[in-house]
């Protein structure tokens, strides 16, 4: 089965608070507000952006208990839910029914709990894909970041899960960052995947986060096809909140800081050049 990254799915505390952030994603980046929207399979209300031609949903707990609430509790803001497309909702229930996985269904969509799927720290929204016309300065989302003990048992779960063919996946691994594990590609001719990973050098600010908060998820990635008018933004708008390269017109990639964005860390990468790191660096076009 081939599968998208449909949607990054982040907790806030409040209708408030959503709208916040919400406003920081439009200033920033130029995202569109599709709406708002009931999870009751999660005991959350969202208000949905679209960045580029993908999704993030901005959820608030509507009563005082839930996965929202819990995740809110034990971690705070930020990311909560990777949202995976499928071609065929009804099909893909009938999968995970062969495997023994019993989802929450939400009717037009499924949630996957992490102990439905035996996977700490990560969370499922299953929905049927769509096919969006990219908004703003983002071209798409394509990776969210779960950390674990466990890189290559989790590889091997979200594998059967997604009934993903293993080879698909690509090993990694960064002293800069301090980690190791896989980035398990759905498709092998796209970049969308959950990057499953566990931190090697608990010094550094991924092991931080990790000792902190345990099994969870840490940030999310997409591109753009001009990553300097990011920058310029970033430079103009939040000025201490963002990492990256500051000469030359359109740098290869960035990263925004949780403050910026209401508690979650987005890395942004130059169209293609994610490649470089993702198993396949021929694919990578230059920058003009």
């Amino acid at each position: 089965m081939a599968h998208t990254l449909e949607r990054v799915l982040i907790s806030t505390p409040s209708r408030d608070a959503a709208d916040n952030v919400a406003g920081r994603w439009i200033d920033l980046l130029d995202a569109q507000r599709t709406g708002d929207k009931t999870y009751d399979s999660i005991g959350a209300t969202c208000t949905s952006l679209r960045v580029g031609c993908r999704d993030l949903d901005i959820l608030w707990p509507v009563d005082g208990a839930g996965p929202v609430k819990d995740h809110l509790t034990t971690v705070g803001s930020g990311p909560f839910a990777a949202g995976i497309g499928v071609e065929n909702l009804d099909r893909f229930r009938a999968h995970l029914s062969s495997i023994g996985v019993t989802p929450v269904d939400g009717g037009d969509h499924l949630f996957l709990s992490a102990e439905a799927i035996d996977i700490p720290g990560l969370r499922v929204i299953v929905t049927e894909k769509s096919h969006n016309a990219p908004v703003g300065k983002m071209k798409n989302l394509y990776e969210v970041t779960h950390l674990t003990p466990d890189g290559d048992r989790d590889a091997d779960k979200i594998a059967r899960l997604l009934d993903t063919p293993r080879d698909h996946f690509v090993p990694i691994a960064s002293e800069q960052y301090g980690y190791r594990g896989h980035l398990t590609l759905f498709d092998p001719e796209k970049l969308d995947r959950i990057e499953t990973i566990t931190p090697s050098d608990l010094s550094k600010t991924m092991g931080r986060f990790f000792g902190r908060f345990g099994p969870s998820l840490y940030m999310c990635y997409g591109e753009a096809e001009d990553v300097g008018a990011i920058r310029a933004r970033l430079r103009d708008r939040a000025p201490d909140h963002w990492t990256g390269t500051l000469e030359g017109t359109n740098p290869d990639g960035l990263f925004i800081h949780p403050k910026a964005l209401g508690g979650v860390m987005l890395g942004v990468s130059r169209v293609t050049h994610a490649w470089t790191w993702s198993g396949y660096p021929d694919r990578r076009v230059p920058a003009l």
